[in-house]
């Protein structure tokens, strides 16, 4: 499964007029029932959900845009619409301006991977400085979706076992590992996975022969993340995490190994 697939073209709709939340989560109701996938459940639970998860927390994370979604019981496969409103809707979005993008996910009750996966590779694409203002102006659904499909990432299924290769990276800043933690999310078919790590710095100041050497305090922050990423993706994800970090020969805070992988086979839920 990739985020093309399930983009339902008839979820699609451009120049909405919409001024509340309430008006917004209505009209993303009535929208994802245009597909057929949702013709055994009632708008009304595609709304009740929509707003049991904004209770939650917001989905409006800020820069004009919102990433609306819900899992319901019956649904069997993903419903990924747009709807975009050129005048701005009041959303409690993070940064408390309105927004004026919003791509929705309708989702089954199960596949938990999936559901974060598909919603990552979505912030992704939405994140890029320019996207949103370039989708927003469209004049109807079919500019606005080839617009969104522009920007995002048809990703091929495995099919052998050498065709991915590993990233390890050593961070230091909590939110660069946000950051990253989300490049890596948004590839449908990379695996995931974070440990705890500690400066080997931590250690060493503690034993006498080094003792003297560290007067500052050591950073407490230091995790680990190891995915697995298909070879074909391999430069675009160094690209996106150094266009997160800066140059990463510039950082003494995050540290990048990528391997070439023998043998990968089998997968993990994030």
């Amino acid at each position: 499964m990739n985020l093309i697939s399930v983009l339902r073209n008839e979820c699609v709709k451009a120049g909405a007029d919409c001024s509340s939340k309430d008006d917004v989560l209505a009209e993303i109701a009535k929208l994802a029932k245009h597909s057929p996938i949702l013709d055994n459940t009632d708008e009304s639970v595609i709304l009740q959900g929509l707003k049991d998860r904004e209770e939650l927390s917001t989905t409006g994370f800020g820069n004009g845009i919102a990433i609306p979604h819900c899992r319901l019981d019956g649904v069997t496969d993903f419903v990924v619409g747009i709807l975009a409103v050129p005048a701005g809707a009041e959303f409690s979005a993070m940064d408390e301006q309105p927004v004026r993008l919003f791509v929705f996910i309708i989702a089954p009750a199960t596949g938990s991977n999936e559901h974060i996966k598909i919603l990552s590779a979505i912030s992704q694409a939405l994140n890029v400085p320019g996207n949103v203002d370039e989708m927003v102006k469209a004049p109807n659904a079919e500019v606005l979706r080839e617009s969104f499909l522009r920007h995002i990432r048809d990703e091929a299924e495995a099919t052998s076992h050498d065709n991915k290769n590993l990233f390890r990276v050593q961070i230091q800043d909590e939110d660069l590992f946000h950051d990253v933690l989300k490049i890596f999310a948004s590839f449908i078919s990379t695996t995931v996975m974070v440990s705890e790590a500690e400066p080997s710095a931590n250690y060493l100041q503690k034993m006498p022969l080094f003792a003297g050497f560290w007067s500052d305090k050591r950073t407490e922050f230091c995790k680990v993340i190891l995915a697995t990423v298909d070879k074909q993706d391999t430069n675009e994800t160094i690209r996106r995490i150094e266009a997160s970090t800066g140059s990463l020969d510039e950082r003494d805070d995050i540290l990048l190994t990528v391997q070439e992988l023998f043998y990968c086979a089998g997968g993990l839920n994030i």
